[in-house]
């Protein structure tokens, strides 16, 4: 990874740079046209009300990750994260383990005592990420790992919870 890779607060401005960065990074794993639909995901208003609890890693050569997250307004103790990019030229140097734990200190100042994420079931590099970074699958206990129709019939899921209530924030 740069040395002089910066995370950031997102911002508004940032929507269309993460929009073609969706479009651009997952172009290997989809169509052009998958890819287009995988960036609806992201809508603006992801970044007008949440930019201060996304973030995005830049350095010289621009955006290289993000993170979009926020604070549940209804599940107080609760953080989400909702979307993730590394630039493949990145991918493997622990950018994203550096978003995520920039995140989790956030949320721990923000009171928040546990985060939530999903991934689809075929995304096997998303879920052994999730899970090296200690998060539990939401029902594997009960042998139940796939949520199905979660986001709709067809749309199935893995949801992950992890505890911040033994993590420290590193500024501390």
């Amino acid at each position: 990874m740069n040395p002089s890779t910066d995370i950031r607060p997102a911002r508004t401005s940032d929507h269309p740079v993460l929009v073609k960065a969706i479009q651009t990074w997952w172009e290997e794993s989809r169509t052009p046209e998958q890819a287009r639909m995988l960036s609806l995901l992201l809508p603006r208003l992801f970044l007008q009300h949440f930019a201060s609890s996304s973030l995005v890693a830049e350095d010289e050569a621009g955006v290289r990750a993000f993170l979009v997250g926020f604070f549940s307004p209804d599940h107080p103790e609760q953080a989400y994260i909702h979307f993730v990019g590394v630039d493949p030229h990145c991918r493997g140097q622990g950018l994203a383990r550096r978003l995520y734990t920039t995140f989790f200190d956030h949320a721990i100042a923000a009171g928040r005592c546990e985060v939530h994420a999903i991934t689809s079931p075929q995304n096997t590099g998303s879920i052994a990420f999730h899970k090296a970074l200690e998060f539990t699958v939401d029902g594997e206990d009960k042998g139940i790992s796939v949520h199905s129709d979660y986001d709709g019939p067809g749309e199935d899921r893995v949801a992950f919870r992890r505890s911040l209530i033994h993590s420290v924030p590193r500024g501390t």
